[in-house]
């Protein structure tokens, strides 16, 4: 059976020394990268198993061995059939010891030998391994993430968190789009309490306080986000959201994030890096197309792969006009199949301005619902959907 390798470190030098081993052993690739060892990276881990349940994980235990080591019994305490092989520049017996009982399988001395590397990848191959999909107990993390504004991002999120919800699922809106903050706006709502108050109690964080915390749409979902007054970032943190997040899919079944279209926000990219899948939305004017090649180009060098990233066209048109680029130029630019396309309606302008999901309504914007409602099948993975392009 080849060899799928999940790795995790914060080295780019050790991740690119891996890449450079796997060229000595052919049966082995290396299928997704994770740049931060971190408290949720159990999150990603399940997810890609789900995807590839043969696959073993290398953690890197150089930069920060004691939180390491915890991220890695917290990643066995959840797939406690994943191979770990750990990795440092110190291989006493204390260390070793220690990297077992946190539940390692193997351990390679850094930095790497080109024979201790195919002589681990060996002791892999003979060792059984899972040849069946695990279904992971967390909840799912979607995010949508444009590539300029105005394309639509906070539309989608808002009516895909609606259409789970109107499938009776736990579902929570998250809005990271600290300056837009559009989410409230397109649900009718004034939330009394923000991500301020999320931050400031995630110590003493459970569902019943989290509850008090946030609005809860007509369709069932709930939503929190932002402060209103644009001039108050909250002090919400990276490390804080990853402890959210640890929160949410432990307690939801879907977790929606309208990530807003800055790759630059740390708060944003962690939201990202914890997402089962990134939709990249955009629409088929020029501009567009070419900040989602660049974004795409942005999320594989930071250790995305193709099986995480959507790109979406909202507002498609089959017969574009002469300034807008065909199905087909799309593709051909990014060098990668569009996921799905939105069609565009008037249904939703109208929604928008009624401050509803255009989901809420489905007579009013029939055609428009039964698109979405497909494209939601297919990216949740429901049932078979038709394509719209």
């Amino acid at each position: 059976m080849p060899i799928s390798l999940l790795v995790a470190s914060s080295d780019p030098h050790f991740r690119e020394s891996i890449a450079e081993s796997l060229l000595n052993v052919p049966t082995a690739k290396m299928i997704s990268e994770y740049p931060e060892v971190s408290s949720n990276l159990y999150i990603r881990v399940l997810q890609d198993l789900e995807r590839h349940p043969e696959a073993a994980l290398i953690v890197d235990l150089a930069s920060d061995p004691e939180g390491a080591l915890k991220v890695m019994e917290k990643v066995k305490q959840a797939a406690p059939d994943l191979y770990v092989i750990a990795s440092n520049y110190h291989a006493d017996g204390e260390t070793v010891i220690a990297s077992l009982r946190a539940g390692a399988n193997d351990f390679l001395v850094q930095p790497l030998k080109r024979i201790e590397f195919r002589d681990a990848m060996a002791r892999l191959e003979r060792t059984p391994r899972r040849t069946s999909v695990t279904t992971s107990r967390l909840g799912k993390v979607y995010s949508f993430l444009g590539v300029k504004g105005g394309v639509g991002t906070t539309t989608l999120a808002v009516n895909f968190a609606g259409v789970l919800a109107q499938r009776k699922q736990q579902v929570v809106l998250v809005d990271l789009d600290f300056t837009a903050n559009e989410c409230a706006m397109q649900t009718g709502t004034s939330p009394q309490h923000s991500l301020t108050e999320v931050g400031e109690n995630l110590s003493r964080m459970d569902q019943a306080l989290f509850e008090g915390f946030v609005t809860r749409d007509p369709l069932g979902f709930f939503l929190v986000g932002p402060p209103d007054q644009v001039e108050q970032r909250p002090i919400f943190t990276e490390p804080m959201f990853r402890e959210f997040a640890n929160f949410l899919v432990e307690k939801y079944e879907s977790v929606v994030i309208d990530a807003g279209r800055w790759l630059s926000d740390e708060v944003a990219l962690a939201a990202l890096q914890s997402s089962s899948t990134v939709f990249v939305v955009l629409t088929q004017d020029l501009a567009a197309i070419r900040n989602a090649q660049r974004y795409i180009a942005a999320l594989m060098r930071l250790g995305f792969n193709q099986d995480q990233i959507k790109t979406v066209v909202n507002r498609y048109q089959k017969k574009p006009g002469a300034n807008l680029a065909t199905l087909e130029q799309i593709q051909s630019t990014l060098n990668q199949t569009v996921f799905y396309g939105i069609l565009s309606s008037p249904a939703a302008s109208a929604a928008l301005n009624k401050g509803r999901p255009f989901v809420a309504d489905r007579e009013a914007a029939a055609d428009l619902n039964r698109a979405f409602r497909a494209f939601v099948d297919k990216a949740t993975g429901a049932k078979q959907a038709l394509k719209t392009a």
